[in-house]
């Protein structure tokens, strides 16, 4: 293949100077940024946070080097690159991207790496473009929220939750270390709130649930297990009376709607499983970077985007990674607990009777975690389950395209709608 004539220093330089979100992101960076694409190499040097066009040398402080392949950078650096190669955070490892740098000046300046990577790529006029708000000042959107008090494990627990619609209960699960904000598009959608109730609830010592009030939890890792992270939907789903509710999870929670199946088939009436697997393989040690002390939020903010479709609306893209930013540093990774070492369905998921409660899966095309083959994997070992593809979205559907998730959903919905015994408001 022929290099493509804008992967140059010039080019790349001029870029990033211009770009107000590089420059956020690469503040007090001082080292460099070296791309070896086959035998072309295109460098930097970042003083300060301002680059300028001049290889700062292999192995310098501060300096990160990509090194790769042709093919392999004409597919990250595509206008719209395909599924896993959107971001290095899919790609660096054998067969794809070398990295070379100190692990934590990597994790640091990542943001401004990938930054850099996309001024690189030319423009995709597909990409969606998110609805501006036209609310008018003094409104109000639909969903009211409170606190309920529930007995989790013998402990006191605070759990807020918001909701809005009315007919069958839905419970909504969010991602790891996120909060239930990343819901708000459908309770806006009355298509889905005419027929259903949305609950939406924030996990303990995530969003709004604040940490209970006795254990010295500040002195002890945080670890989500499955037990404790199945007690709360059941736990809330007793509290607010509710009647064979729907349960529905993304990520961490899409993990948890077929645990949910599995163990809890008598409560819930249907589980909708997004980005599901029967288990994700991953190494919790290769992710400390989430929770470095001289690592920022920010990190874990941009690796978000990698799970993300490039096709979404960038408004809403950036709006799923300021959610993960202003979590809980122990959060996120302490979720992973119950995604990559408690969670493990291979053996138990054919257990599963559908005809007790209804597994619905959907899997978006560019997840690098929950892919599709891992939710066809979970439909395949479940017999009576559905599953669906959802083109051109990611990881989060619900919060960073939800006009394309809806279209997914709403036929789901209405196979819920019309079980046996399902009210018909």
């Amino acid at each position: 293949m022929t290099i493509n004539q804008t992967w140059n220093a010039g080019t790349l330089v001029a870029r990033c100077e211009a770009d107000g979100e590089f420059r956020i992101a690469a503040r007090f960076w001082t080292g460099g940024l070296r791309l070896e694409i086959g035998a072309t190499t295109v460098a930097m040097t970042v003083t300060d946070g301002v680059p300028r066009a001049s290889d700062p040398g292999v192995g310098a402080p501060g300096v990160v080097t990509l090194s790769g392949g042709e093919a392999v950078w004409a597919s990250l650096l595509a206008a719209r690159p395909p599924r896993f190669f959107n971001d290095i955070f899919n790609l660096i490892g054998p067969g794809h991207l070398t990295l070379r740098a100190d692990p934590v000046v990597h994790a640091q300046y990542y943001p401004a790496v990938m930054r850099a990577l996309e001024l690189l790529r030319p423009a995709d006029p597909g990409v969606a473009v998110a609805p501006t708000t036209t609310g008018r000042s003094g409104t109000f959107d639909s969903p009211v929220g409170r606190y309920v008090h529930l007995d989790l494990e013998g402990q006191d627990y605070r759990v807020y939750f918001e909701e809005a619609g009315e007919g069958i209960p839905v419970l909504l699960q969010h991602t790891a270390g996120c909060h239930g904000s990343q819901w708000r598009h459908l309770f806006e959608c009355r298509a889905i709130t005419d027929h259903f109730r949305l609950i939406a609830y924030d996990l303990p010592f995530h969003g709004k649930s604040l940490p209970p009030v006795g254990p010295r939890w500040w002195a002890e890792d945080y670890n989500l297990t499955a037990g404790f992270l199945r007690s709360v939907p059941v736990a809330l789903a007793g509290a607010l009376g509710l009647e064979q509710p729907v349960f529905m999870g993304c990520s961490v929670g899409g993990l948890l709607a077929l645990d949910l199946a599995l163990h809890h088939p008598e409560v819930f009436r249907a589980v909708i499983s997004l980005e599901g697997a029967l288990n994700i393989e991953g190494d919790l040690k290769a992710l400390s970077a989430l929770w470095h002390p001289q690592v920022s939020n920010e990190y874990k903010a941009r690796a978000m985007n990698a799970l993300m479709s490039p096709t979404s609306p960038e408004a809403f893209r950036k709006e799923t990674s300021q959610v993960y930013a202003a979590g809980w540093p122990p959060a996120f990774l302490g979720d992973l607990h119950y995604y990559l070492a408690d969670y493990d369905l291979r053996e138990t998921a054919s257990k599963i009777d559908t005809g007790k409660v209804a597994v619905h899966i959907l899997s978006g095309e560019y997840d690098a975690s929950g892919t599709i083959e891992h939710g066809q994997a979970a439909h395949a070992a479940i017999a009576g389950s559905t599953w669906t593809g959802m083109t051109g979205v990611g990881h989060f559907p619900m919060s960073e395209n939800p006009e394309a998730f809806i279209g997914y959903l709403l036929p789901v919905l209405e196979q819920i709608r019309a079980q046996p015994g399902s009210p018909r408001p």
